[in-house]
């Protein structure tokens, strides 16, 4: 089984953190998002996910194959890639990766983090697994509308709320040829969706009404990860549900309010750190005061005061007090002031 992961996207509302590293790779809690997508489908599909497929942008480099690569090969899997040239939607960027799109496969777009408790069922019919959240305001997304049971019709982003489960870019597919030969109709046809792209919801719809089967499964938490806020609101709800292996590092004469992650050799010294922050793997915390904020890799905060603040790798903040953005390799050093 495969897992198609198109990631060629830029990121740019994550901006400055991914000008370096693409945002399926910025570390939430200790773990990247692409290595998050491949241990939830390893624990719960009824097959464990043997190839992963990466559909790169293509100015991504070595260094980001190579990590993709280390991810899939720590758990038993092989790594492919597949580049998207130019930004033309969701389904020409899963068609992008048309050498890997044969036998079965799940396509999981690595914009969000989710959460499924139990184990997935796929029903011997069922030739797509559609997964679903229900959503106050389905005309954001694309949704699949219901005949009872029945998955009658797929719509992206409906200008009429006539369903509320979203689509959350997740599907199950039992034969990824048929997906590609209708994602190839819509681009060869120049059938192009909303925003004048070709929308992958538009592919699956075909597949539909060919008389495919589809069903629903359920996720019990969708967390958006696309905006600042939303990668700080994230990475505090990873930090309540996941308890386990918080404090990897050294706390001395420090004071920490729960839940707070600190990473494999990353210290806090003569701080108060707390609530809902993530102290990344070799980072710094040095007389500091810091809450609901995210510290990357190697970085170093000393003699500051930060609140909903996102601190770049290898990055340095010092005598300052507010919330702050800051970039990979940056240097801050402002006196503070009451």
């Amino acid at each position: 089984m495969k897992l198609i992961i198109p990631m060629a996207g830029r990121g740019t509302r994550v901006r400055p953190h991914s000008h370096v590293t693409p945002k399926p790779l910025l570390s939430v809690k200790g773990r990247n998002i692409v290595e998050r997508i491949v241990d939830t489908f390893s624990r719960v599909l009824p097959e464990v996910p043997d190839e992963g497929v990466f559909v790169l942008g293509p100015d991504f480099g070595q260094e980001i194959r190579d990590q993709l690569t280390e991810i899939c090969e720590a758990r038993g899997m092989t790594a492919n890639f597949s580049v998207q040239h130019e930004a033309l939607g969701t389904a020409h960027a899963v068609g992008c990766a048309e050498e890997h799109l044969q036998g079965d496969g799940v396509v999981v777009f690595a914009d969000t983090l989710f959460h499924i408790e139990d184990d997935v069922t796929i029903e011997e019919e069922a030739d797509v697994v559609a997964f679903v959240r229900e959503v106050d305001d389905p005309r954001r997304f694309g949704v699949a509308v219901r005949d009872g049971e029945k998955v009658t019709k797929l719509i992206e982003k409906p200008e009429d709320p006539v369903s509320n489960e979203a689509l959350i870019g997740i599907y199950y597919v039992r034969e990824l040829a048929d997906l590609h030969e209708e994602i190839n109709y819509l681009i060869d046809n120049d059938v192009k969706g909303k925003g004048g792209e070709y929308q992958l919801t538009d592919a699956f719809d075909r597949l539909l009404q060919r008389g495919e089967v589809f069903t629903t499964a359920s996720v019990d938490a969708w967390m958006d990860c696309g905006t600042i806020p939303a990668l700080l609101e994230t990475t505090g709800r990873i930090l309540d549900r996941e308890s386990d292996d918080l404090r990897q590092g050294t706390v001395e004469d420090s004071v920490i309010h729960e839940p707070v992650y600190i990473g494999p050799d990353a210290t806090i010294t003569d701080s108060v750190v707390g609530p809902h922050v993530s102290v990344e793997a070799g980072a710094t915390v040095e007389n500091a005061v810091v809450r609901n904020s995210i510290i990357f890799q190697e970085a170093t905060v000393e003699n500051a005061v930060l609140a909903k603040s996102v601190v770049g790798r290898h990055a340095a903040v010092r005598q300052m007090r507010q919330s702050l953005n800051v970039g990979d390799h940056s240097q801050i050093n402002v006196e503070l002031r009451s």
